[in-house]
C-alpha cells in the first residue's frame, strides 16, 4: 500500500511539523483485537463505531511469487473461479447476494497475497463471513467454468498489457531485474502458461493454499469481538486446518552491473523505467527509501515534477515509487512519459543528475520536512477509512506483522540528511540499476491510439 498515493494531492500544503499538533502517538495497534481459531485462521478485528458499515476481509498467503516457471498465473486464475459457486452458491451468485443486501463486493491478486473484501451494512455482516466460509471449503470448479474463465483471463492479459506499452514496458523490466525470485514474472501470468492451465491445476492450487492455516481475516466497522468472533467461530471453526506452504523463497543475488531493456511497441510517446534494487520494511533503509520517494514525486512541489513536468516540459508526467511492503526486496521505480520530440536520453541523463545530487548534496531541513508531513499526513489521512484500515492491516501482516503498522511514522521521523545520503550511495547507483526504454512504433494501418498510462502489473483484478 502506497500511503501517498491515497491523497498525497492534498498534501502538499502541510509546511509546519505534524508532530505535537495533535496528530496520534498512540497509533493503531492497541485498538486491534486478535484470536485464533484451533484450526489456525486468525482473525483480526479493529473496530470502528464511527459508521454503522463494516469491511470484510479474508486474505490467501499465495500469490504470484508461490508460482513456477510454466505455471505463472495461477492464483489470479483461482481467483476469478473463485466466483464460480458452491453446491449452496451458484456461479456469479456470491457478487449478486452481496448486491441484493446493499455491499459490494471484489478480489484482487498481487505477488504476494490474493485478497476477496465485502463492504457492507454492519447489521449484515453475517452474510460475507457466510459466504467466504463456504467457499473456502467447499468450491466447486468445472472444466465448463474453467475454460470460459481461462478465455476472460487471456482477454484482460491483452487489454492490460498486450496492449498497454507502458505496462508491457514494466514487465519486461522486471523480468530482466529479477533473475531468481518469482517477482521475474507478471501477477496475471505469462500469455503461453495461461493457455497451457488445467483444471487439474487450479484445483492443485486450492486444495494448497486455500485452507485456515494459509489465510487470515481482517474486519474493521461498526462490530463488536463478543458478537463478531463467536460468528467467526460458527462458520470457519469446523474447516480442516490445511497446512501453511513453505513461503521462503531464493534471494535475489546483488546485481553486478547496469542491465537495459529496450521495447518497440505502437505507441503514442516514448517513456522511461529505470528499477533499482532496495530492502523493504524489514530495515530502516525502507523507510528513508520512502522519503526519498517523496523528495523525488510527493506532489507538485517535489523535484522531479518541477524541474520536469513544471519548468522544463520534457514529460507528460514522471514518477518515483518505493516497494515498502512487498514480502521480498523489489525494486524502487523512477519513471516517466516523455513529451513527444524530446529527447529520451537527454531526460535520461537529467533524471541521473537527480539521483546524484541525493548522493552528494544532503537535503535541506525544510525540504525533508515537508516530505515528512507528507508521508505522516497521507498515513494518518488513510485510517479514516474503514476499508484501507483494513487493507494497511493485511499488507503489514503479509510481509511483517500487523502490530509493525505503528512502526511506519516514527521510522520516517527519524530520517535524517546523512541518510538519504547514505542510502541512495548504497541502492540508487547505476550497477544496481535494470533500465528500459519504449521505442514508439508508428500504429498499424486503419488503427488508432489511445494513451495509457503508466502502471506496474503488481496487483490485478
Amino acid at each position: 500500500m502506497k500511503w501517498s498515493s491515497i491523497i498525497f494531492l492534498l498534501l502538499s500544503i502541510f509546511i509546519a511539523p505534524l508532530s505535537g499538533a495533535g496528530t496520534s502517538e498512540a497509533g493503531i495497534v492497541e485498538r486491534v483485537q486478535e484470536t485464533t481459531l484451533p484450526n489456525g485462521l486468525k482473525v483480526v478485528l479493529l473496530e470502528d463505531h464511527k459508521a454503522p458499515v463494516v469491511t470484510f476481509q479474508v486474505w490467501y498467503r499465495v500469490g504470484s511469487r508461490n508460482e513456477s516457471w510454466g505455471k505463472t498465473g495461477l492464483s489470479h486464475m483461482l481467483e476469478h473461479m473463485m466466483f464460480k459457486g458452491t453446491d449452496k452458491v451458484g456461479p456469479e451468485e456470491f457478487s449478486r447476494i452481496i448486491q441484493e443486501n446493499g455491499g459490494n463486493d471484489n478480489a484482487f491478486t498481487s505477488s504476494d497475497c490474493t485478497a476477496y473484501y465485502t463492504n457492507i451494512s454492519a447489521d449484515r455482516v453475517n452474510i460475507p463471513l457466510e459466504l467466504e466460509a463456504d467457499r473456502m471449503q467447499n468450491l466447486v470448479l468445472r472444466e465448463k467454468d474453467f475454460l470460459t474463465e481461462r478465455m476472460v483471463v487471456m482477454e484482460e492479459r491483452r487489454l492490460r498489457t498486450e496492449d498497454n506499452p507502458q505496462a508491457f514496458l514494466y514487465e519486461q523490466v522486471e523480468a530482466a531485474a529479477y533473475q531468481i525470485q518469482p517477482y521475474h514474472w507478471p501477477t496475471i501470468g505469462w500469455m503461453e502458461d495461461i493457455e497451457r492451465f488445467t483444471l487439474e491445476d487450479i484445483k492443485r492450487h486450492y486444495t494448497t493454499y486455500y485452507n485456515p492455516a494459509n489465510a487470515f481475516i481482517v474486519v474493521v466497522g461498526d462490530v463488536r469481538k463478543e458478537t463478531l468472533f463467536p460468528m467467526i467461530e460458527k462458520a470457519f471453526g469446523a474447516i480442516r486446518k490445511g497446512r501453511a506452504p513453505d513461503q521462503d523463497r531464493d534471494a535475489e543475488q546483488p546485481q553486478k552491473g547496469e542491465r537495459r531493456v529496450t521495447v518497440k511497441r505502437e505507441a503514442q510517446t516514448p517513456s522511461l523505467v529505470v528499477g533499482y534494487h532496495v530492502p523493504n520494511v524489514h530495515g530502516p533503509d525502507g523507510y528513508v527509501l520512502e522519503v526519498i520517494e517523496g523528495i523525488l514525486s510527493g506532489g507538485k512541489s517535489s523535484r522531479l515534477y518541477r524541474q520536469f513536468v513544471r519548468d522544463k516540459q520534457l514529460v507528460v508526467d514522471i514518477d518515483a515509487s518505493n516497494s515498502l511492503l512487498s514480502r521480498d526486496p523489489g525494486l524502487f521505480y523512477v519513471s516517466a512519459s516523455i513529451r513527444p520530440g524530446k529527447d529520451i536520453a537527454q531526460i535520461e541523463t537529467l533524471i541521473d543528475r537527480e539521483i546524484e545530487r541525493l548522493r552528494k548534496e544532503p537535503v535541506g531541513d525544510d525540504e525533508l520536512q515537508k516530505v515528512k508531513n507528507q508521508l505522516e499526513a497521507s498515513f494518518l489521512y488513510s485510517q479514516d477509512s474503514s476499508f484501507y484500515q483494513a487493507m494497511m492491516l493485511a499488507q503489514y501482516e503479509i510481509v511483517s506483522g500487523w502490530r509493525d503498522i505503528d512502526g511506519y511514522i516514527p521510522a520516517i521521523r527519524k530520517v535524517s540528511p546523512d541518510d538519504i545520503m547514505r542510502v541512495a550511495k548504497q541502492y540508487l547507483i547505476p550497477d544496481n540499476r535494470t533500465v528500459g526504454v519504449l521505442v514508439p512504433i508508428p500504429p498499424k494501418a486503419g488503427k488508432s491510439l489511445e494513451s495509457a498510462p503508466v502502471m506496474k502489473e503488481r496487483m490485478t483484478r
